[in-house]
């Protein structure tokens, strides 16, 4: 069996008009293609070979509560989420435009997963993770952290890499989640974590606004430059670039969606349909082509974790 820790913070999603109708669920960059990785993992010939827990912090309030029951429906293990007896889950507002493109307002300064490297029973989470064969986190995951818990998360995946680990990781760069000087922080925040990474499942449009990338073939030079083994940079309506071990990079086209309803997860339901072929064997191309697939069809729907109905008839279809 293959084990899979994912990094991060889920918070309640509120999606709709301010003041007008709107749907109350749950969502989070990583949360989500920890459910879409599960999803995709019931989709292969062997669902049983691949575990996955998710890593973060949440309260004692029914909404934590709620979340994680919904999250063990969905076949997340849980074992692996600290509560914080004095903090809660984080909010955030989605509003869409009539092209499906979303606008964020967060409210998580105070979330308890923000504090998940300070909580008292953090070191039991450490020991976990060495006995897992991959970590996956993305740079919010980083970014929400303050400095100095930062610092000690980048060191734990050092020494996790050490001893075995594979390290994934999806930049998903949030400007207004990094100080003023951003440019400065994250770059260095991110060629560090580069420099720990075996898989790397970013977005160009990511890359190339902090990095100034002119092509999605710079992205992939400049990461494989800095050690990632195996790199796929999203571009959006026209797949993916993907290069492994060996020098040549490949396009993996998409199959063209006739109406975009909400682009919300794309990237993270990329993320998850990817790995549940990744950890289950499959190639790198092959991979692309289920996280194309399962993306393309979230797109479709409206809210970050869409029907499993729609999700298993993509994945099925394949």
């Amino acid at each position: 069996m293959k084990h899979i820790a994912i990094i991060g913070e889920c918070m309640i999603e509120l999606n709709g008009k301010p003041f007008g109708p709107m749907q109350q669920t749950f969502g989070g960059d990583t949360l989500n293609a920890a459910v879409y990785l599960c999803r995709g993992c019931a989709a292969n010939v062997e669902p049983e070979r691949i575990q996955v827990s998710y890593v973060t912090a949440l309260g004692r309030d029914p909404l934590s509560q709620g979340m994680i029951s919904r999250w063990q429906q969905e076949g997340l293990d849980t074992e692996l989420v600290l509560c914080d007896e004095q903090r809660s889950p984080g909010l955030y507002l989605i509003q869409l435009d009539e092209q499906g493109e979303r606008t964020f307002l967060y409210w998580r300064n105070q979330s308890a997963a923000r504090y998940l490297m300070q909580h008292p029973d953090i070191d039991q989470i450490k020991t976990a993770l060495t006995d897992v064969d991959m970590v996956f986190l993305s740079g919010i995951t980083l970014a929400i952290l303050p400095e100095q818990d930062r610092m000690e998360l980048l060191n734990l995946l050092a020494k996790l890499r050490q001893q075995g680990v594979e390290i994934a990781f999806d930049s998903n760069f949030r400007p207004a989640l990094w100080p003023d000087d951003h440019h400065v922080t994250v770059k260095t925040i991110y060629e560090a974590m580069y420099r720990l990474t075996g898989l790397a499942l970013v977005t160009f449009d990511d890359e190339q606004q902090l990095w100034g990338d002119p092509t999605p073939t710079h992205t992939l030079n400049r990461l494989k430059k800095l050690g990632v083994q195996h790199c796929v940079v999203k571009i959006g309506a026209d797949g993916c670039l993907v290069q492994g071990d060996d020098t040549s990079a490949h396009t993996v086209a998409t199959t063209p969606v006739a109406q975009v309803i909400d682009t919300t997860s794309a990237g993270d339901s990329f993320n998850g349909g990817f790995l549940s072929a990744y950890l289950a064997g499959y190639g790198l191309i092959e991979s692309c082509q289920r996280g194309n697939q399962l993306a393309g069809t979230v797109i479709q729907h409206r809210g970050a974790i869409i029907d499993p109905i729609y999700t298993q008839a993509a994945l099925l279809s394949q």
